[in-house]
């Protein structure tokens, strides 16, 4: 990181390097944060603000997924029958104090920010670490496991202040937890920043329309660019269940459709030379809740 560029007499460059924030610095810039986020909070009707004091809208009763998002935040179970109690966790190592902090973080209401690392844009492989870090998944599959009563343990990557290291979890509350990250219906996930952005002046410029280069002769391939086609049910079986009915499996050549049978006796007569059954396995009824809850 560089604090500025200066020129000496003979017109050399002389690179300055940047000093580390002071821990005064990071509390204002972490003040500025928490006001802006709840400035959009309240903007958006997430945040009642009356009088100086802040609270929470009442929550959409229509949403299904509000009260399991609810819970998960303040790590509480939203169903069962030890709905609004606390998760069950392990301590297994011993608590820190709560004022030691690392150099570089600060907190303040509930906030936390972490400027303790730092990357130059030379760094590939730091840059690298830190997109991995950004992109990663909301659970980890190797840190996921099931004890010997049926109950699902999640071991934290690091542990709490308390010296907590493990979540214990019943398969329903773990349900829960993970119904509580689907996002909610037309949310953008993938944020575009620069001239990417939406409202970027230069966005034109470098985002080609959807009119530009398009051939004259084939309307139909205009209008895919205009449009972009649905996923065929062929590429959603490979991609699902790993099975590609495009691909023989015996040579692998690409395969093309010859004829579509839609005439069920005909249909039945087929399956029934080949020694194949002619109707779909039934399918298993559902779970009753009371064995998830007694697991």
């Amino acid at each position: 990181m560089l604090d500025g560029v200066y020129r000496t007499t003979e017109g050399e460059p002389v690179f300055q390097e940047a000093r580390a924030p002071t821990t005064g610095e990071l509390q204002g810039l972490l003040i500025k944060i928490i006001t802006r986020i709840m400035t959009v909070l309240t903007r958006q009707g997430y945040l009642i603000e009356e009088q100086g004091m802040s609270y929470l809208a009442e929550a959409d009763g229509d949403s299904a997924l509000t009260p399991l998002q609810a819970a998960a935040c303040t790590y509480r179970i939203a169903l069962g029958p030890r709905a609004g109690q606390k998760v069950l966790s392990l301590q297994t190592v011993p608590s820190r104090q709560a004022n030691s902090t690392q150099p570089g973080c600060v907190n303040a209401h509930g906030f936390s920010l972490h400027a303790a690392v730092r990357c130059g844009a030379d760094q590939r492989k730091e840059l690298e670490r830190l997109c991995r870090y950004i992109t990663r998944p909301a659970i980890a599959n190797e840190r996921l496991k099931r004890n010997h009563a049926g109950d699902v343990v999640l071991q934290l990557k690091s542990a709490y202040k308390d010296g907590t290291t493990h979540i214990v979890m019943s398969p329903l509350e773990f349900m829960q937890r993970l119904a509580a990250l689907v996002p909610r219906p037309r949310l953008h996930l993938i944020r575009f920043h620069g001239v990417l952005a939406p409202h970027a002046k230069l966005r034109a410029e470098i985002v080609p329309s959807p009119s530009e280069n398009a051939p004259e002769h084939s309307a139909d391939h205009a209008h895919a660019h205009r449009s972009p086609a649905r996923m065929s049910w062929a590429r959603l079986l490979k991609r699902v269940f790993d099975i590609d009915i495009e691909r023989c499996p015996n040579c692998g050549s690409a395969l093309k459709i010859i004829a579509a049978i839609e005439d069920s006796p005909v249909i039945v007569r087929i399956l029934t030379h080949l020694g194949l059954p002619t109707r779909a396995p039934p399918r298993s009824p559902v779970r009753p809740l009371a064995l998830f809850q007694a697991a």
